[in-house]
């Protein structure tokens, strides 16, 4: 058994804190307020020191450095705290060894089910913009869940995310108080659940530069669910901190600076968005087709280990109620093979779309897999819902909305 952690005083974070839970029931109640209040979920917004018009690094405009909630630090900059690890292959890990190269850093829940997701997926898309220039950027994170402190669980998670053929990718973990002791140095806030071993932790990035210097500080939000751009530009990020940054490219395309986030509010018109079909990507499907009735759409991947309970409990729900409700489902970010044999194992039968660059979940602001949205009949967004759901949540959802006359 895991050496059960004593919580030490939340720490001064060094940036904004974004807390996420680990595991999607502790959300539940946003259904609840959604019903009752009809209100805007908050929204991550970006600090307003980065909205400005001037890059903040040589390939960052201001509209990356807004998706990135990117704060360069000030001169002098500090020596990143020294880390001594273990990562997921069982080899020690130090900060000082990646002298030379950029160092994206992350602290990560080694048991998180959904906002983690979203972080491994644009890492895999960050590598591909990177090419060949991979290996001069390393992607460190943390291990944030002293509940769960072995090798063997950080492997787990790696392999299962997707990140296991990724050499750049290095998850460390190590004892309980060398992970709060890491957390703390970092300013990074962790806040236990010893009754159910859950973690809720902040969501800094920080860039590290070839020398060990702390060169900006990011954020990993709701806008981070558009995985091309996301990961377009924490790799450009990245790379802006070598010193050959100038003859570099990135690949993928960078953020724009109109970029919307109008979708993403109750009692807005819900985004209108086309995908192909998962089963056929020549054929593409518009949300807009389902006018009419009440539709659920649910985001979900095949790396998502909470899709795996929830994506029966969708199809019990469509079952249920399929005349009178439409169900949706959208694959971000993802293998389309293993999608649909994901999606195959579980007896999926209602409409499965693609939206591989995650410019679907980018729009409608997702802050983690899964995540449902229920959408009216006049294509008006109805209820946001983060994480896993029970088919008698959603029926209750639906009826709830039935009866109050939407």
């Amino acid at each position: 058994m895991p050496e059960t952690p004593t919580p030490d005083p939340t720490p001064i974070p060094r940036g904004r804190a974004l807390l996420w839970g680990g595991a999607g029931t502790l959300l539940l109640m946003a259904v609840v307020v959604v019903l009752l209040a009809s209100g805007m979920v908050p929204s991550t917004r970006g600090n307003p020191a980065a909205q400005g018009s001037t890059a903040v690094e040589p390939g960052i405009n201001a509209a990356a450095s807004t998706l990135l909630q990117l704060d360069p630090q000030s001169a002098p900059q500090l020596t990143a705290p020294a880390l001594s690890l273990t990562d997921q292959a069982g080899r020690h890990v130090t900060l000082a060894q990646f002298r030379g190269k950029s160092v994206v850093l992350s602290f990560n829940d080694d048991k998180c089910e959904d906002l983690c997701t979203l972080l491994a997926q644009d890492v895999v898309a960050a590598n591909k913009d990177l090419g060949a220039n991979a290996k001069d950027v390393v992607f460190l994170s943390i291990n944030a869940n002293p509940y769960y402190p072995s090798p063997s669980a950080v492997k787990e998670w790696t392999d299962s995310h997707g990140l296991a053929g990724d050499t750049n990718w290095v998850f460390g973990t190590g004892s309980p108080k060398q992970l709060a002791d890491d957390a703390a140095a970092y300013g990074v806030p962790i806040e236990l659940d010893p009754k159910t071993k859950s973690v809720v932790h902040g969501t800094e990035i920080f860039y590290i530069d070839p020398a060990g210097k702390e060169a900006a500080l990011g954020q990993f939000g709701t806008a981070s669910a558009n995985t091309e751009l996301y990961a377009h530009a924490m790799a450009q990020a990245a790379v802006d901190l070598l010193p050959n940054a100038a003859s570099i490219h990135v690949a993928g395309p960078s953020p724009a600076a109109t970029a919307s986030e109008a979708g993403a509010s109750i009692n807005a018109a819900a985004p209108a968005i086309t995908l192909p079909q998962l089963s056929h990507p020549n054929s593409t499907t518009s949300l807009g087709a389902f006018k009419g009735k009440v539709t659920v759409v649910n985001f979900w991947a095949s790396t998502c280990t909470a899709c795996v309970a929830e994506m029966p409990a969708i199809e019990q729900a469509h079952k249920n109620l399929g005349k009178s409700t439409n169900f949706v489902g959208i694959d971000v970010a993802d293998n389309p093979r293993d999608a649909a044999a994901f999606a195959a194992r579980y007896g999926t039968t209602y409409p499965l779309l693609s939206d591989p660059a995650g410019t679907a979940s980018g729009a409608y602001q997702i802050p983690g897999l899964p995540f449902t949205a229920v959408i009216g009949p006049d294509g008006t967004m109805l209820v946001r819902h983060p994480g896993a759901m029970t088919a008698e949540q959603l029926e209750y959802v639906l009826h709830s909305l039935a009866q109050g006359g939407s």
